[in-house]
């Protein structure tokens, strides 16, 4: 995915893996995401709740239904490193399941995905 690649920096040429020098990611229509193959009823997506017995899981078709936004916030989150660089990162992504944003002022350049 080109959001983790953009969030890092991985395409300047002035990378540094121990440095946050990547540009801010803003992902609309993530109601619309399409899948292949059977994932919409094989992929889960497992959380704890911390009390005994409590591990809960939810479907990617659910999901998509409840909170699309999250499905991309997770799968971007992966991608990045563990610890407070990762973390850091993931505050410069903004995911809208819509068309509008309210960042338009700021004139975002669009990269279209393949």
């Amino acid at each position: 995915m080109q959001a983790a690649k953009i969030l890092r920096g991985k395409h300047k040429v002035q990378y540094t893996p121990n440095i946050d020098c990547g540009d801010n990611v803003i992902i609309i229509n993530a109601a619309k995401v399409k899948v292949t193959g059977r994932k919409l009823s094989q992929k889960v997506y497992l959380r704890y709740t911390g009390y005994p017995g409590g591990l809960r899981e939810v479907y990617l078709d659910e999901m998509l239904k409840k909170k699309p936004t999250e499905v991309i916030m997770l799968a971007v989150r992966r991608m990045l490193p563990g610890g407070p660089l990762g973390r850091d990162l993931l505050k410069k992504l903004k995911v809208y399941g819509q068309d509008s944003h309210p960042h338009a002022a700021a004139k975002p350049v669009v990269l279209e995905v393949k």
